[in-house]
């Protein structure tokens, strides 16, 4: 059976001790950060030997690749990618060539990903950010209401999804009125469920039929003030899963992040106790992933069929034009560059 963890690993190639680990876990996921990358050939033969290692076809291949300020794969590995508050932008003055032009990009960077062995791409951010709240989430954004972050997040995921690469939305019930980054810190959220409900979790509501989430280490005071949202199973129940919807494949955010508070095992058995389906470790901290290894469990029951699921996207790719393509990319980057922003 399978971990139900992602991990990371140090460097850009397996060590002894790493392939071991890997054999012996067999973790549902495999993320990769710039520690990772030095070269197209290096990042194949990474992967391969990972998945050579877990002893499995149906892995999930994970990056951040979100585009401005989030993006791992930066040129010469990957090409420029605008940050996703461009597309707001562009949205305001052309709601058709928006969408269009993210959807198109979108697909690109599928074909991409897909030519390195990765299938998973930890985006689109449906966080709806609101005046005063820390910049962790910022341009990361497409826009400032509901309805705009529904119809160009819901063109990256379909982007994603018709390149045969799972679409991981973020950080699900909502971080973008978070005070704090988490990273560094726990927020907390005081605003009432009331305002929750057609604010932050909207987005979240009308992509859930998405295949995969990634929870946010965030407490909210008003459901559960005693567990941020990835640790809270009243968060998940009655939120994620209940006034949300989603029923697609639910991974935390990074174990590893100061947020969160105890030894690794316990957090990793926090987040799955809480109802995600997996435990995601970014560190390539060997010692800490044998111990959120054994606490996370194994993937099994209805996380497996979740698991399934998304493994299901991987196998399904459209053709497209991928001239028509370069040249929307290029019409954004253009217009990100007249409006002064920076990618």
């Amino acid at each position: 059976m399978r971990s139900a963890l992602i991990v990371g690993v140090a460097g850009t190639e397996l060590s002894r001790d790493e392939a071991q680990f890997l054999k012996d876990a067999r973790p549902a996921g495999f993320i990769l950060f710039a520690r990772n990358l030095r070269d197209h050939a290096q990042i194949r033969a990474l992967i391969s030997d990972v998945r050579t290692a877990v002893g499995a076809d149906d892995l999930l291949v994970l990056i951040d690749q979100e585009g401005g300020r989030v993006q791992r794969l930066r040129p010469p590995l990957g090409r420029a990618l605008p940050p996703a508050a461009v597309y707001g932008r562009l949205y305001a003055q052309d709601t058709g060539g928006a969408v269009a032009a993210a959807f198109e990009a979108t697909r690109l960077l599928a074909a991409d990903l897909i030519d390195l062995g990765i299938n998973t791409d930890c985006a689109p951010v449906l966080d709806l950010p609101v005046p005063g709240a820390h910049d962790i989430i910022g341009d990361r954004a497409y826009a400032k209401t509901v309805d705009e972050i529904v119809a160009l997040a819901r063109a990256v995921g379909e982007g994603f999804m018709a390149g045969g690469v799972v679409p991981v939305i973020k950080h699900i019930p909502g971080h973008g009125r978070a005070t704090a980054d988490s990273h560094l810190a726990l927020p907390v959220v005081t605003e009432p469920r009331a305002e929750l409900t057609v604010t932050d979790f909207a987005p979240f509501r009308a992509l859930r039929d998405m295949p995969s989430a990634m929870t946010a280490h965030v407490v909210f005071r008003d459901i559960d003030p005693d567990a941020p949202a990835s640790t809270s199973p009243i968060v998940t129940a009655e939120i994620i899963r209940g006034e949300i919807g989603f029923d697609g494949l639910l991974m935390s955010d990074d174990l590893t992040m100061k947020a969160l508070t105890g030894p690794m095992r316990e957090r990793a058995a926090a987040v799955i106790a809480a109802g995600s389906d997996l435990a995601l470790h970014c560190s390539g901290d060997l010692p800490e992933m044998l111990a959120a290894a054994a606490g996370c469990g194994r993937l099994e029951g209805r996380s497996q069929a979740r698991f399934d699921a998304a493994i299901k996207v991987t196998k399904a790719t459209q053709p497209f034009d991928s001239s028509a393509a370069e040249a929307q990319l290029a019409k954004v980057l253009a217009f990100a560059a007249g409006s002064a922003e920076s990618v």
